[in-house]
């Protein structure tokens, strides 16, 4: 499910379905509900922040940080993924852009506190994740902080394990982080949290 067609046509559902596949501990989303709570637990700590959510889906995160007052800015590709998060953020500054080519002038401009992805990374290999996060340290506060949250693998025998567990539900499509890999291609220091069998947290540090 990577395609433009296949995830406006999934907007509406998103929710249901990555709480159902959390409740139930199964892969891909085990473990969402944790991430987004220790991400947003992390983020209030530290008052009038300046966030930059890449990827934001449909708002479930952002919004919660929206309705605390921060301040924040929100990139995503899929138009029906804004228009639902639009409507739980009539006012905030959300809009279209493909991470994945080029970050838009608007946000060269401003430099952040945090700059969050969550499970929006896992369709870039490896090598466009790595500049991508190299742009997104250029837009750091001192002090501040990249974090992402994703479908993620602390080794590449714990991936193929749940690849054989859930072969039929696999998506060949999708580029998981596996951390004994990519944190030596990341070139600043980072650390990682594991919180289900098939998710974790990457932090970057400036």
């Amino acid at each position: 499910m990577t395609s433009k067609e296949q995830f406006n046509k999934w907007a509406n559902e998103y929710e249901k379905s990555v709480y159902s596949s959390d409740q139930n501990n199964t892969y891909p989303f085990a473990g969402y509900k944790k991430i987004i709570d220790n991400i947003y637990k992390e983020i209030i700590l530290q008052d009038k922040a300046n966030i930059f959510d890449i990827g934001f889906g449909t708002g479930i995160l952002l919004s919660k940080l929206y309705d605390k007052g921060y301040n924040i800015l929100g990139m995503d590709f899929f138009e029906k993924m804004i228009k639902v998060a639009k409507e739980k953020m009539p006012k905030a500054n959300l809009f279209k852009g493909d991470f994945s080519k080029e970050l838009n002038d608007e946000i060269k401009k401003v430099k952040f506190d945090f700059i969050i992805a969550t499970y929006s990374l896992h369709h870039l290999r490896d090598e466009e994740k790595i500049k991508l996060i190299i742009k997104l340290y250029q837009l750091l506060n001192e002090n501040g902080s990249i974090i992402i949250g994703d479908i993620a693998f602390e080794t590449r025998n714990e991936l193929n394990k749940c690849k054989i567990k859930y072969e039929d539900e696999w998506d060949d499509e999708e580029y998981y982080f596996i951390y004994d890999d990519i944190k030596k291609m990341i070139p600043y220091e980072n650390t990682f949290e594991k919180i289900s069998f098939c998710s974790g947290v990457i932090r970057i540090k400036k």
